[in-house]
This record gives structure tokens, C-alpha cells and sequence, in this order.
């Protein structure tokens, strides 16, 4: 942050930290930077603790910021997960099935009723002290596992929820984020699928591309008229073996990829807020659906650790997904959005470096395995037999790789080539910065 070129001016956070339980610390600290800036000034929150502290020092900061009006606690309301799955069962908007258990044999018999694996999440996550080793989400194995977990409530300061576990795959994870002013009125909106995620297959958007999608969509405008809700939002959505979307998480401040959902015009959910608040037009959104946002670093590392990003969508499931179906196939080719995470923060690097170092002791491991009881010995006297008996035999891969079937055996030692790999789309074009 510190070295962008849109960056003006940074002033430090409360001394002591963000409480939104406590945020007096919060008003006098934004009390202060208003008196340092002169005039009002437009106030995003850009984390859900931000947010739900923001909102509650609100009604005592209006003649000194720009802020989203947001009554009767609407941010906590909205993040904690309890209060979330309430919502989504009074408005029909799908969600995974989720048991708030009032005892620990209700946590055991709830997650052998939900099936194991089950999800575990405390419902108002911002709540959970550090250096407990309790974390917001949890996938657990076994029902003794859910009665251990429910006894730790007393520690976390909140309700635990279980929920039944949604798997991962290809065109399963999808997003939805907005700009809405007053009343819930849409100013620009978009949904998308994250195709690479780091870590993987559970973690932030390493690849995700700007897909129209009926169903998200519509699911995502519901929710924001029917809470009145104004500001920008980020939701999460799982895609269920029925192809129903489900809404598993709900976050009141912009996602870490909403750049992705940037129009022809360069008009994306921030700039939206910002030109609303102020009192000037939003430019209706012209454009946009196909565009691509990476985050080149965690990209790198979901490639490594996980499936390299797929070259065409898979075929949509029949049912609910299948409506999303002509505008996925249809979609037009967009830019690239490219984001470097910052060079102050070195865990991406290091967790890059850790993970091509693993990746290649793992191969080796691999290889190893492969070869005879009687060593490299062996695996060299079958590399030298075509040339001492003068006729070409099936080259060591097939005879001695792990895995291999005696179809594929055979056609090395036949001479026929496999056909070459389908050549990649053309790229692109890369928005620089």
C-alpha cells in the first residue's frame, strides 16, 4: 500500500488495535484523521471487522465522512453465520443445511446426521482470541470431534454451527459482488468462478474470471433488496451435486478480487461507492463479463500444488446450473486484471519457494518408487539391453513406472506417437499498471 501511486496519505489505525465489541478507540481515532483531512471524506471499511465497527460509530461521524448507511447492526448481522443461515431460510435463498447444536451430544449427533465429514464454524468468527488454536472453519472427521469442539463455546465467545460439507471441484466455487445504493438500488453488480484458489481448493482467489450467472445473480440481488442493504458486498457460493448454488459466506466490504469486476469504462464496486456517496451519476456499466483477475503469486502456487487452470469450462450439470449454461459458452474474451501481492509481505514468497522445493522432493520420492527392489542397478541394465541386442524394446517408463496399465506398456513399445497436446488458447491481453 505504501508504495502506490494512488496513495496519497496513510494514517495509523487505534493504538491498541480494532475492537468492534469496544470501538470508542475507533471514533476517536477517525475523529482525528477527520480533523487532519479538513473536509468529509469518503469511509469504506475493506474487512469485515472494519465494517462492523465502522457501522457502529456511524451515527456519530456523519458530518465528518461519507459513510454507507447501514442501521440496526446490519454488518455483524450479516457476517455471523447463525444470523446468515436465519436469513437465507426466510428469504429462499439456498444455503448449506446448518444445525446449531445446545449441547455437545447435539454437536455428535448432528454431524453423524449431516454426514462426515462436516463443516464446523463459529458463528461470529471476529469473537475468537488469538493463541487459542481456534480457527473460524473447521472440517471435522469424526462426531467425537464436534461434542470436543461445541465445549470449547465458553472460549470462542460464540455459537458453534455445523453444516454439511459441500465438496470442491471444477465450476463448483462462484462469487458474487456489488455496489448498491440506498434502499438496495444495484449500481453495478457481477458474479464469477474462482478457478484457482490458493490454498487450494479452499483458500482466497488466485484465478477467477468474470461470469455471468443467472442464478447467483439473482440470489445476490435478492438478498441486498430485501435487507435494504447499501454499500458494497462480496459473496460466496458453492455449487452442490444438484447444481444448486448455496451461499456459505457473506461479507459486508469489498472481496480481495473485486477489480475483476471492472466495466469498459474502468467503473468498478469502490469507484461506484464513491461517485454515490458524493452525490455524483453513476455511469450506467457498459461491458465487462469475461475478464480475468490473477494474483500472479498465489496463482504460481496454486499451479503448483494444485490442476493447472482449465483451457475450456467444463459442461454445466443439468438442473439449476444449466440455465448459466448459453452465457458461459457464449461468453466474450476479456482482459486480464494482474495483481502482485506487496513485496512487504513475504509469506507468499516463502510459501512459493517452500512449495517448488516440495514439489520436487516429492518427485524424486515418486521416482524412487519406481525403481526395482535391485536398485538403479536394474533400471540401467534395461536402458542399455536395446542397444546390445539390436531390437528396440518399451523404454523404462513403461516397464517400471508407478501407475502404468499394460495398454500404455504397449504402445511405447510399438513406435506410435501419442498425439500432441491441444494448443492453448490465444492469450489474454494483460492490463499493466
Amino acid at each position: 500500500m505504501g508504495r502506490s501511486r494512488y496513495l496519497r496519505a496513510v494514517h495509523p489505525g487505534p493504538s491498541g488495535g480494532l475492537d468492534p465489541e469496544a470501538p470508542e478507540a475507533l471514533l476517536e481515532c477517525l475523529t482525528g484523521v477527520s480533523e487532519q483531512i479538513g473536509r468529509p471524506a469518503v469511509l469504506i471499511a475493506m474487512d469485515d471487522l472494519s465494517a462492523i465497527a465502522v457501522s457502529r460509530v456511524a451515527p456519530m461521524l456523519t458530518d465528518r465522512f461519507r459513510i454507507p448507511h447501514q442501521p440496526d447492526d446490519l454488518p455483524a448481522r450479516v457476517a455471523d453465520k447463525a444470523e446468515l443461515s436465519r436469513l437465507c431460510a426466510r428469504w429462499d435463498v439456498p444455503h448449506p443445511e446448518t444445525v446449531i447444536p445446545a449441547s455437545g451430544s447435539e454437536a455428535a449427533e448432528a454431524a453423524w446426521r449431516l454426514g462426515l465429514p462436516v463443516i464446523a464454524k463459529w458463528s461470529r468468527p471476529w469473537l475468537l482470541p488469538s493463541g487459542t488454536g481456534l480457527r473460524s472453519t473447521t472440517l471435522l472427521h469424526a462426531a467425537a470431534e464436534a461434542r470436543r469442539l461445541y465445549e470449547r463455546s465458553d472460549e470462542a465467545g460464540s455459537r458453534l454451527l455445523l453444516q454439511r460439507f459441500l465438496p470442491a471441484g471444477p465450476d463448483t466455487d462462484w462469487f458474487f459482488h456489488g455496489a448498491f445504493a440506498r434502499g438496495g438500488r444495484p449500481l453495478i453488480t457481477g458474479s464469477g468462478r474462482k478457478e484457482m484458489s490458493w490454498p487450494v481448493r479452499t483458500g482466497l482467489t488466485a484465478v477467477g474470471r468474470w461470469l455471468p450467472d443467472p442464478a447467483v445473480e439473482e440470489a445476490g440481488l435478492r438478498l441486498a433488496e430485501r435487507l435494504g442493504y447499501q454499500g458494497i458486498l462480496d459473496l460466496d457460493f458453492r455449487r452442490d451435486e444438484q447444481g444448486v448454488f448455496r451461499l456459505v459466506d457473506f461479507n459486508p466490504r469489498p472481496g480481495a478480487q473485486f477489480r475483476l469486476f471492472t466495466d469498459a469504462g474502468g467503473l468498478d464496486v469502490v469507484q461506484a461507492m464513491y461517485l454515490d456517496l458524493t452525490g455524483q451519476r453513476v455511469p450506467e456499466p457498459s461491458g465487462g463479463p469475461g475478464r480475468v483477475f490473477v494474483a500472479e503469486n498465489y496463482a504460481l502456487l496454486a499451479a503448483v500444488r494444485g490442476r493447472s487452470l482449465p483451457r475450456r469450462p467444463p459442461a454445466p450439470p443439468s438442473g439449476a446450473g444449466a440455465a448459466a449454461a448459453p452465457a458461459r459458452r457464449g461468453r466474450e474474451r476479456g482482459q486480464v486484471e494482474a495483481a502482485w501481492f506487496a513485496a512487504d509481505d513475504p509469506m507468499p514468497f516463502l510459501a512459493m519457494l517452500a512449495a517448488f522445493l516440495g514439489r520436487g522432493a516429492f518427485k524424486g520420492l515418486r521416482v524412487l518408487r519406481g525403481v526395482p527392489a535391485q536398485g538403479r542397478r536394474t533400471a540401467r541394465a534395461v536402458v542399455r539391453a536395446p542397444h546390445q541386442r539390436g531390437r528396440q524394446l518399451p523404454p523404462p517408463a513403461a516397464a517400471g513406472a508407478p501407475g502404468g496399465s499394460a495398454g500404455s506398456a504397449a504402445s511405447a513399445g510399438s513406435g506410435t506417437r501419442s498425439a500432441p497436446p491441444e494448443a492453448p488458447a490465444e492469450p489474454d491481453e494483460l492490463v499493466t499498471r
